[in-house]
């Protein structure tokens, strides 16, 4: 098992923050001359987000902005990760730029500095403008042109007073669930189409890197969500299933930034719908990057499955194990393990964690102003902890963003689960520090001192050793 040492200490300079995105917070997704996105137009069609909840008010944070960066003030954030809307600035997502949506970004990181805490920006967090859908989204290939676009009007008016850029937000995310499986915006299924999409939106990102590196001065990055994988038992087939399904999740998205390829087991993963793409486009998506942001929920162990497509490998579920709300395993040694498999893997670039947190149950009302959620608090504590045990081995850790800073629409999942450290009312929008912020907050105040205080030791429950290399 890994443990903590007492010695070890986070740098005067480490970035404590926590992150957000416009769709889920935001609300007004249409006001002051914002065009709908595929998110709001996704959330309008029966049956598609739980209980026909939608985004349309969801945190007001459009109104409440100014409030919730006191919340983050009080909570002693240094850091704040949002994103933008590309279709409240841009409203056919090229053209005319709407001068209100700018504004309003404008405003916020303006308040955000005003209070201390360094604004750090996402540009695209899944909610498409519905106007580019309609000319073939992440499929048409002048999409890296568009972004490009896009990208440059917000590198012009922000970046100076925003130090820290990424492009994408797990792109794998809206390629398995938007493209393959339907569960996601733009709700489409074909295994042909996620695989062009993945592709588009890697060259979108070099294309953005390219623009930054024009006009900007500072950073810039992508944001992936890695999933480690275990082989379920030592059985040749299981161990081949977790290195695809470790291809397809957690390599397609770095090797063709850091290597100029994707790795050779793409192929495996999906057959005759694997393209073969020009080396022109590697050149593009390799672009040098200043920090990689991970985003780490849980592992999954795997075994082989003849009957899930494309990856023939499915999840096994383990009876020792602590599961979330969202049925996702708690078990922070994966962290460590894939933070360190990233450190040997890519050369140990510079990496923010851009997110990590769980959902569990919350009333929906705050019971005599407080929010007891213990196991949340937890699993802050023992995540937040597996990220020292890598930085004490060398990895390039330099901040850690909790997600989610407030309780918000969970996507397709809707209201129903809550991974804030701030309580949100959903028929009042009263907010309410939950104990895991107050935690969170001491975390901060003390610059992960407080971490000394309670034992941490890896979870003991299983002892699969995690796939290292896709390609053997």
């Amino acid at each position: 098992m890994t443990t903590m040492t007492n010695h070890f200490q986070f740098p005067s300079d480490f970035v404590w923050g926590a992150s957000t995105s416009a769709y889920q917070i935001e609300g007004a997704p249409l006001e002051d001359g914002a065009g709908p996105s595929i998110w709001q137009r996704f959330s309008q069609t029966p049956g598609m987000i739980h209980n026909g909840e939608s985004g349309d008010i969801a945190c007001d944070h459009y109104h409440r902005y100014r409030d919730d960066v006191q919340l983050m003030k009080k909570l002693g954030l240094k850091a704040y990760r949002f994103s933008i809307s590309w279709s409240r600035v841009l409203p056919q997502g090229t053209g005319k730029v709407n001068e209100a949506g700018l504004a309003f970004y404008s405003n916020l990181v303006d308040e955000l500095l005003a209070n201390g805490i360094e604004p750090m920006v996402t540009l695209f967090h899944w909610d498409l403008p519905a106007a580019l859908d309609d000319r073939g989204g992440w499929l048409n290939p002048e999409i890296a042109d568009w972004f490009a676009q896009y990208a440059t009007i917000m590198f012009t008016k922000l970046d100076g007073r925003v130090k820290s850029w990424a492009t994408l937000n797990e792109p794998w995310v809206v390629s398995d669930g938007g493209y393959l499986h339907g569960k996601l915006a733009p709700g489409h299924r074909s295994g042909y189409e996620a695989a062009i999409a993945a592709h588009h939106m890697l060259r979108a990102h070099g294309a953005a890197v390219t623009a930054y590196r024009a006009v900007g001065q500072h950073k810039i990055g992508i944001v992936v969500n890695l999933e480690p994988k275990y082989p379920a038992t030592d059985k040749p087939a299981d161990v081949d299933a977790a290195r695809r399904a470790h291809a397809y999740m957690n390599c397609q998205y770095l090797d063709p930034v850091f290597f100029g390829r994707y790795p050779t087991r793409m192929k495996d993963v999906f057959g005759l719908a694997w393209p073969e793409w020009p080396q022109q486009d590697f050149d593009l998506i390799q672009q040098p990057v200043d920090f990689i942001g991970i985003n780490y929920y849980t592992r999954s162990v795997t075994q082989h499955d003849d009957a899930a497509w494309p990856v023939k490998a499915s999840a096994v579920r383990q009876t020792q194990a602590t599961y979330t709300e969202t049925n996702w395993e708690v078990y922070s040694q994966a962290f460590t393990d894939v933070l360190l498999w990233v450190k040997e893997r890519y050369g140990n670039p510079v990496v923010y964690i851009t997110e990590n947190g769980a959902a569990f149950y919350d009333p929906p009302k705050a019971e005599k102003g407080a929010v007891h959620d213990p196991l949340r608090t937890d699993y802050l504590h023992k995540h937040i902890s597996a990220v020292r045990v890598a930085m004490e081995a060398g990895a390039n850790i330099q901040g850690y963003c909790v997600w989610s800073l407030l309780d918000n629409l969970e996507w397709s999942l809707g209201f129903a689960k809550r991974f804030g450290i701030i309580h949100v009312n959903f028929t009042t929008l009263e907010r309410t520090f939950k104990d895991s912020a107050n935690y969170y907050a001491g975390v901060i105040a003390s610059n992960g001192e407080i971490l000394r205080e309670v034992d941490y030791q890896a979870d003991p429950n299983l002892s699969q050793t995690m796939i290292l290399d896709a390609d053997q």
